[in-house]
This record gives structure tokens, sequence and C-alpha cells, in this order.
């Protein structure tokens, strides 16, 4: 299998997985204004949508959209190690969690990103983020984990957004809670491997 990725992107989410679970994953980089993978090849051919992430599979196939890659590399594993089993009550709340940090976070910070953006927009999207970041706080004041007391599929998920919040200057200084899961998630071995592996830190530290 083949990931496309930007380094820090919401791809990281599962290159940390694939590291959590040890499976073997080629990597390959994606300028994504130019839409050129690192060896030159059109990345439109290969995920019309344009963006990150998209794994390819050992037949050939592409699938996109970080919830559903990340879940499909946790059942490749056959464990319920970062993913509940399928059709369980427990699945569907971790299916939940994914769906509420993709479309009430991740989503806020797109236009965070763009220069053009208004500072009415802008000031608004913190705003917004903050009040759905609340939410994520009063979960990990009782608990280490988005679902509990282990590491699943979307603690990777909003530990890979949440580092966006330093680049779009979002404080964060009201999340105490949200700001130890952050450095607890950053100190786990795999989590380490793969930021090191896309250049986000030294390979040194992820040993």
């Amino acid at each position: 299998m083949k990931l496309y990725y930007s380094p820090g992107a919401c791809s990281l989410s599962p290159h940390i997985v694939a590291h959590e679970l040890g499976l073997p994953l080629a990597i390959e980089k994606v300028d994504t204004k130019a839409k050129r993978t690192e060896s030159g090849r059109d990345f439109l051919a290969i995920n019309p949508k344009g963006y990150v992430p998209a794994l390819e599979l050992d037949n050939g196939e592409v699938l996109t959209e970080g919830p559903a890659i990340v879940q499909y590399l946790a059942d490749l594993k056959g464990t319920a190690a970062l993913a509940p089993a399928n059709g369980t009550l427990a699945r569907a709340r971790a299916q939940e969690m994914l769906n509420y940090i993709t479309s009430e976070i991740h989503k806020s910070y797109s236009p965070l990103f763009k220069d053009d953006t208004p500072e009415a927009t802008r000031a608004e999207r913190k705003a917004y983020l903050a009040k759905r970041y609340d939410f994520i706080e009063k979960i990990l004041a009782k608990q280490p984990y988005l679902l509990g007391d282990h590491f699943t599929v979307a603690d990777a998920y909003l530990f890979t957004v949440t580092r966006w919040a330093d680049f779009v200057k979002f404080d964060l200084s009201a999340l105490p809670s949200l700001q130890a899961f952050q450095k607890r998630v950053a100190a786990r071995p795999a989590v380490q491997a793969a930021m090191a592996a896309e250049g986000l830190i030294k390979a040194a530290k992820a040993a």
C-alpha cells in the first residue's frame, strides 16, 4: 500500500495509524498546489478530488477521505486495537467522533489557511472552533482519550488537526485538557515515527 501525503496535513492521521498497527506502508509526498507527486505523477489521476490523503491499495484501487482510510487500516489488522469491531455500538461511537472532527473541527480550520480570508470570517471561525473544542475539552477532562482509556483512530485524527492551531494562531490556552492530550499523543513512539518520516520532527526523536 502507498499513502499519498502532504507533511502535517490531515494525511498524518492515517500515517500515524499505520505506524501504530505496524502495517507496512510506502509514502509519497504530494505538492497539493501543483497537484504533482514527488515522483512526478499527476495527482489528479490518482485522486480526482485533488487532496490528501489517498491510499493506493495493492490491487491498484485508491481509497480517499481520512476517516474512511483510518478505519480501513484498523480493520486490516483484524483486532479492535484502534477501532472497535464493526456492528457494535462502540464502533458507531468511534464513527460519531470521526464525523464530529471532520465536519466541526477539520473544516473549520480550512478558511484560516487562506490568505484572502477576511478578518471577520477568521474571527467567526475561531469563535466557532472554540465552541466545538469545548465539547472535546469536557470529554478529555474525564479520560485520557476520546473514547476512554485507549488510543484509537479518532485520537490520531484529533491530534493531527489540532496541530494546526499554532499555524493559524488559534489560542488553546483555555483548553488545558486538550493541550495535555496533544502532549500525550505526541509522545507515542508511533506518532513520533510518522512525524519524523514526514520531516515534522528530527528523526532522532523517533527513536
